[in-house]
């Protein structure tokens, strides 16, 4: 890992404190920032998210998926946490928590906005980071492409049924159109834009310029996130100054809902008697969240100012240090699996 990479939570704490001083010092900017808005997508928020995710986008490989039906029980596995398991308990958790636990806390519209940045990062399997907790758990790196690559054609077709469905269960209005908008603004155009970029480089040499050129990129995508970072905050920074508790009760229901996660995938893996190479990232991407297309649809769906905004962005602060004992987790038991 990089230093962005190892130090993310640090990087996301200071954009957090540096959005609230900003917006508590110069809200007038906030103010013109967020009316540049064209169909309910704020302009600067929608150029910021596409830097954090083209370049994840250029790392997927869909010739990998002639190698699908390799060892498809870890395959399988992923699957069925990703699209099965993950949202539901995600919502359950939300709801849990935001109308029964924090009941007297958080009012019921905020507490539902809640719930939605939950669902949002629950129905979003990552994407990129797994690429890093594989390597760090030494796992298989063509097995773990071929799984990414797979979860990120479900991802274009199931992400906005499922997200529609666990929102509308949760009592909360979803205008279809500007969930599907964001579907394709966020999901279609930047993989589209990412497998073209990959054929060109693909066609004009080996892979080690598709490398060089991921990795010249990798520091726009993480400063576009601690940009995107900052506006969330600075536009939330009355909110969070009033209520700071609010950071520590989104955060207690997503770390309950993250271990929760690897414990049920880990199980099932050393059930299945996959080897440590397999299993291993096929937990954590089960685990983790493409936190990225969460935010932006979360914006997208109920603006920059809500708490399902906010939901999204705390998700980012807790997954690092999260994944990372979870990667501890994952080496020290490595005696448990086959292999």
């Amino acid at each position: 890992m990089g230093l962005f990479e190892r130090y993310l939570s640090l990087w996301v704490g200071l954009c957090i404190i540096s959005g609230v001083a900003l917006g508590n010092f110069v809200p007038s900017v906030f103010t013109i920032i967020a009316a540049l808005e064209v169909f309910h997508v704020n302009l600067v928020v929608a150029v910021f998210i596409w830097v954090m995710i083209y370049p994840m986008m250029v790392q997927i490989d869909f010739s990998a998926m002639k190698d699908i039906g390799k060892k498809p029980k870890g395959l399988a596995l992923t699957l069925i946490v990703n699209w099965l398991i993950k949202p539901f308990t995600m919502a359950a958790l939300g709801w849990l928590f935001f109308r029964v636990v924090f009941a007297d806390w958080v009012d019921p519209q905020t507490a539902g906005e809640y719930i939605a940045g939950m669902i949002l990062l629950g129905v979003a399997p990552c994407t990129a980071m797994v690429f890093v907790w594989s390597q760090l758990t030494k796992g298989d790196p063509n097995y773990t492409l071929v799984q990414v690559s797979v979860n990120d054609v479900i991802m274009v077709f199931a992400f906005a049924p499922i997200a529609a469905f666990l929102l509308g269960v949760s009592n909360i209005h979803v205008p279809w159109e500007t969930l599907l908008l964001s579907v394709v603004l966020y999901v279609v155009l930047p993989l589209g834009a990412g497998v073209f970029t990959r054929r060109l480089l693909e066609h004009k040499s080996d892979g080690h310029r598709i490398e060089l050129f991921t990795r010249t990129l990798k520091p726009w995508s993480i400063l576009g996130l601690l940009a995107t970072v900052v506006l969330l905050f600075g536009f939330q920074a009355e909110v969070i100054l009033a209520q700071p508790q609010t950071i520590v009760l989104i955060a207690l229901p997503l770390l309950i809902q993250t271990y929760g996660i690897f414990v049920i995938a880990y199980g099932a893996a050393k059930f299945l008697k996959l080897p440590h190479n397999i299993a291993a990232p096929a937990c954590l991407i089960g685990t983790s969240n493409f936190f990225e297309l969460a935010v932006a649809v979360a914006i997208s769906l109920f603006g920059l100012h809500s708490g399902a905004a906010l939901a999204t962005v705390v998700g980012v602060l807790v997954e690092v240090p999260v994944m990372l004992s979870l990667v501890a987790i994952a080496n020290r038991t490595r005696h448990w699996f086959p292999g």
